[in-house]
């Protein structure tokens, strides 16, 4: 079986400026959308710890999991993440959706 990819994508907004608004997205193998979530989060939670410390923020854990680009001065609304299946819109499987 193929690992399962999930995308979790969170509301962000920025703290000085509520009206800047966007999504932070995670990636990553799980097991159902709720593994998903908790990975996410705990991946930002362990990049945000590194960034505070001054630290290096880790990369990619081998479940394929990480938090890369920090945002400082923006908050996740954690409680309002979503998480689904990924889809790669240049799968080979998708190919017949588009005229070659």
């Amino acid at each position: 079986m193929h690992p399962r990819i999930y995308v979790v994508d969170v509301p962000i907004h920025n703290t000085t400026d509520p009206a800047r608004r966007g999504l932070h997205v995670f990636t990553g193998v799980a097991d159902s959308p709720a593994a998903a979530l908790r990975r996410a989060y705990e991946v930002y939670e362990a990049a945000l710890a590194a960034h505070t410390a001054g630290r290096e923020i880790p990369d990619k854990q081998p479940d394929s999991w990480g938090a890369r680009g920090l945002r400082p001065g923006w908050h996740m609304d954690w409680a309002a993440a979503k998480a689904g299946l990924w889809h790669n819109p240049v799968s080979w499987t998708s190919l017949s959706d588009f005229a070659l």
